[in-house]
């Protein structure tokens, strides 16, 4: 089990809840921390995760803004589809992954963006391309690259797993991204994707009802990802990986959220590795 946090700018802080929660390894989202990737801000987080036995397992960056999480703007301002913005991503990309290196963590992940269906379109090869530096990149440091789920259909991402032709590139599985942008059911998407998980987030959540804007996420087992049948999809193909929750809410009623939502995956773990 694992729990995605920010740890900027507090990372004692934030990896010491990890461990008071239960967790033994966790997922940094390293947004907050671009600009500021130090050698002092590495040792801070390496102490902390030492201290509490914590193991980061994966770092995922998404930024530099601007970033719009619906179905109108999201197609030019997410990933590194855009051509405006690609270049900065790269870059923040490779900055995480150099950073990252100094934290033994060997998995570097992020939304790629809304990767064209057509193979034809110029979008599409400007985008393989770019993946497969990014991914070179990440392989000289000893790390895999890993797309997110979200954005683009499990055929899709099939096809750029394919055209990049890398064996460091893989998928960072999110089930309900599956399901809040309308692209598939995450059971299904694992009959095409699953040999190439290397993480996953758990998270629920629901269809969208609205065409401009994303469906819901809500709490673990209030949603439509069936979760008895992802983890054992996962187990079937040998996924060996953390199964990291992630709950987008903050505060109080995030740990609160997030205590139901281990207790709910572990009574589903138990059940598939009686």
């Amino acid at each position: 089990m694992g729990l995605l946090i920010h740890p900027f700018p507090d990372p004692e802080e934030r990896i010491a809840l990890v461990a008071k929660l239960g967790f033994p390894t966790c997922f940094f989202s390293l947004d907050s921390c671009l600009g500021k990737f130090t050698p002092d801000l590495a040792k801070r987080m390496q102490d902390s995760l030492e201290k509490h036995n914590v193991v980061a397992t994966t770092a995922e960056v998404v930024q530099p803004p601007p970033l719009k999480w619906n179905f109108l703007d999201g197609p030019p301002t997410i990933g590194i589809v855009p051509r405006e913005y690609r270049a900065a991503r790269i870059d923040a990309l490779k900055q995480t992954s150099d950073f990252a290196k100094q934290l033994g963590i060997d998995k570097i992940q992020t939304h790629c963006g809304f990767i064209p269906e057509n193979p034809r379109e110029p979008l599409y090869e400007e985008t393989v391309l770019a993946i497969r530096e990014l991914t070179d990149h990440c392989a000289a440091n000893g790390q895999n690259f890993l797309m997110e789920t979200g954005q683009e259909t499990p055929t899709t991402m099939l096809r750029v797993l394919k055209d990049v032709d890398r064996p460091t590139l893989g998928v960072g599985l999110d089930t309900a991204n599956l399901i809040l942008y309308g692209k598939a059911n995450p059971v299904d998407a694992l009959k095409v994707l699953g040999p190439y998980v290397r993480a996953m987030h758990a998270k629920d959540g629901k269809w969208p009802t609205n065409p401009m804007e994303l469906g819901q996420e809500v709490v673990i087992g209030k949603g439509e990802v069936d979760f008895t049948r992802v983890l054992s999809g996962l187990k079937a193909v040998g996924y060996k990986g953390a199964v990291t929750i992630e709950r987008e809410t903050s505060g109080p009623q995030q740990v609160e959220d997030v205590l139901q939502e281990k207790i709910y995956l572990e009574r589903i773990l138990q059940q598939i590795n009686a």
